[in-house]
């Protein structure tokens, strides 16, 4: 049984009404559209560096082969599809479009009449192997499927055709067999369950009751079956009161039950999903945005006894368990943070949730990318030291056989290609689509969530509509200026985002002061527009030294830098060769300047500040006493946090010790 009381609060503006047109998240998405989206494409077509194009091909019988790379691959294809799509419906190139075309075609020529489609299942199909489906939850096939729909959806809703669309209801049509016929091998396989986001994509593009039904059988079979923390699906969703387990997996699923919620308004399962959410925000969250703390470990709080404890991976652990060094944080997490994010703001209209989308966006976001666009990070730690006495297991290398050694502890840089090659055109499509979260409309007006160089335009269906041009410096300077350039009807209520990093915003509509809401909510213009008025907003951003919970032990007696939403770190490259970087301290109180540089031809500020110098040692003793000779100070410069590893090998801090 389904029901429709949608509970959205707000619409998200699509690319018809909602540009990065200047500014900082406009060269984002030329960046994005002039390197990643190719480069990206460069890799994944060439036999040499990936299969990824090559695997559909012998799926469809139009070369020899077997299948070559890790069971999630067909997903990573979908990805950079989304993202293309992206890109042509924002700015079409024709390599770019006949690129897209060619591979719906290959793809829908390699679905199987049932709906599925798996490629290392269909390859090894037409081998004299018996190949089985679902044999194996690892397999990822309801994540390639999920991601596969996304995308499909989006060709349609981007170039009209439906070649793809019937690609997608066939493909939701097998999944809705399985929950019918193959529960406990359903729930078994919902590994990264982009397919609970899927189907309810496919339901709001047909208006077809089935797929929304679907989407609560997904959630009915995973109540119904009894997993581990790992996957979240030990307890029922109902029952869950704190968040475990692999990171994408649970910023997934929640994603997916947060669009279930938009449209059922379910109550109970809103409640569910929003104290899941303040147990990431208040315990388990990275100061830059990053998600999943752990490498490996077991579920704290799974059994009491130890052969029953859920082992989990790239996960989410206790509450203030959040190293630095050893941070997971990879990059389809954050995104799926994202994703959680704005299907919450969408949901219930609050800005916290809009707060957490620039958080992660201006640093987790972009640090799994280098300033030039074409090479990626699968983790994103906090610290980088040298002569770590052990390895730090790389993930994204781990498709290969056999695994290289991972380099030098102060060696990881950003690769252009990794064999697992699952964040980087998670990467892509989401800075393809990030115009996506800048904002929104409701019945009570526009709502403008992210700056940075926005044109927007909202319209209402009693007429009237409210169009915008933004100018500014943000992320950099917290001076916003908005001049209206459609404003019918006398356009329509504005609500703009005030940040919850800042104090003492200051608003002027027309050269008229106005009063400005609290930091963290939305401050309303309410009030006849008309073409031509400005309006200026006003964000201090004053550098700020940020403590950490008492709980979180790895950040006892250090501070973070952030100036507005950017967090900031402290790199080799700007410290002195005779200075190392556990040397490097903050005093309370000390001044900071701002400094305009650049790294690979970006253009960034940088922080000066005063550092002291703690004294140094040789001594590798675990314990020692400690050195009596006074500090000395040096004068160095801080970076932001997403421009770190863009100059070579080196260490990295996000947090550095605090002195007085």
């Amino acid at each position: 049984m389904t029901t429709d009381t949608r509970q959205r609060a707000l619409t998200p503006l699509t690319a018809d009404a909602a540009r990065w047109a200047s500014g900082f998240w406009g060269g984002v998405q030329e960046r994005t559209r002039s390197t990643t989206v190719p480069t990206m494409w460069q890799s994944l077509s060439d036999p040499a560096v990936s299969n990824g194009l090559r695997n559909f091909r012998i799926a469809a019988g139009l070369e020899p082969g077997e299948h070559v790379g890790p069971p999630f691959m067909d997903g990573d294809v979908y990805k950079w599809m989304e993202a293309a799509i992206a890109q042509l419906e924002l700015q079409p190139e024709p390599w770019l479009a006949e690129t897209v075309e060619t591979l719906a075609e290959l793809i829908a020529s390699v679905q199987r009449a049932d709906g599925y489609l798996h490629t290392p299942t269909l390859i090894a199909a037409l081998g004299p192997a018996t190949a089985t489906e679902l044999a194996d939850r690892f397999h990822f096939e309801t994540y390639n499927l999920g991601h596969l729909i996304t995308m499909c959806v989006r060709h349609h809703e981007v170039t009209g055709s439906t070649l793809l669309l019937d690609v997608a209801v066939r493909a939701a049509g097998y999944l809705e067999g399985l929950a019918e016929h193959k529960p406990v091998e359903l729930a078994r396989s919902a590994i990264c369950p982009s397919h609970y986001m899927a189907v309810i994509e496919l339901y709001r593009t047909t208006d077809d009751r089935r797929w929304l039904a679907l989407a609560q059988a997904f959630l009915r079979v995973r109540d119904e079956f009894e997993g581990g923390d790992d996957n979240q699906d030990r307890l029922p969703v109902r029952d869950q009161y704190v968040v475990a387990g692999h990171a994408v997996r649970a910023n997934y699923l929640y994603a997916g039950l947060a669009d279930l919620a938009l449209e059922t308004g379910d109550a109970d399962l809103i409640e569910v999903l929003e104290r899941l959410w303040d147990d990431v925000i208040d315990t388990k969250l990275y100061i830059t945005g990053g998600c999943g703390a752990l490498y490996d470990g077991a579920s704290p709080d799974g059994h009491p006894w130890q052969e029953q404890i859920s082992r989990v991976h790239q996960a989410y652990g206790r509450a203030y368990q959040l190293p630095h060094t050893t941070a997971h944080a990879e990059s389809c997490a954050n995104i799926g943070m994202i994703l959680w994010a704005e299907r919450m703001l969408a949901l219930t209209g609050a800005a916290r949730f809009a707060d957490v989308i620039e958080q992660i966006s201006f640093n987790a976001l972009l640090a799994g990318i280098s300033l030039d666009g074409s090479a990626y990070f699968y983790t994103n730690p906090l610290r980088q030291v040298r002569e770590l006495p052990f390895e730090l297991r790389r993930a994204g290398d781990t498709g290969l056989h056999p695994v290289p050694a991972p380099p030098k502890s102060d060696e990881r840089l950003r690769e252009r290609y990794l064999s697992c090659f699952c964040c980087p055109p998670n990467t892509a499509r989401t800075l393809s689509r990030l115009h996506e979260r800048a904002a929104s409309v409701a019945a009570d007006g526009l709502y403008v969530h992210l700056y940075g160089g926005s044109e927007l335009r909202g319209a209402l269906d009693d007429g009237r509509v409210l169009g915008l041009r933004e100018h500014s410096d943000y992320p950099w300077d917290g001076r916003i200026e908005f001049t209206v350039t459609e404003a019918q009807s006398g356009g329509m209520p504005l609500h703009l985002r005030i940040p919850g990093w800042t104090s003492g915003a200051a608003l002027t509509v027309a050269g008229e002061v106005v009063s400005v809401a609290a930091a963290g909510e939305y401050t309303t213009i309410d009030r006849p527009l008309a073409v031509g008025d400005v309006i200026v907003l006003d964000l201090p951003m004053p550098v700020r030294m940020l403590r950490a919970h008492r709980l979180a032990e790895e950040a006892a007696n250090q501070v973070a830098v952030q100036r507005g939403p950017i967090v900031y770190c402290i790199e080799e490259a700007d410290l002195p060769g005779d200075v190392l970087l556990e040397q490097a301290a903050l005093r309370r109180g000390t001044a900071f300047g701002t400094e305009t540089t650049e790294i690979e031809g970006q253009r960034l500020i940088a922080l000066t500040t005063t550092l002291a110098v703690l004294p140094g040692t040789t001594d590798d003793a675990l314990y020692a006493d400690l050195d009596a000779q006074p500090l000395t100070e040096i004068t160095a410069r801080l970076v932001p946090y997403f421009a770190w590893g863009n100059r070579g090998p080196g260490e990295m801090s996000v947090w550095l010790p605090i002195v007085w």
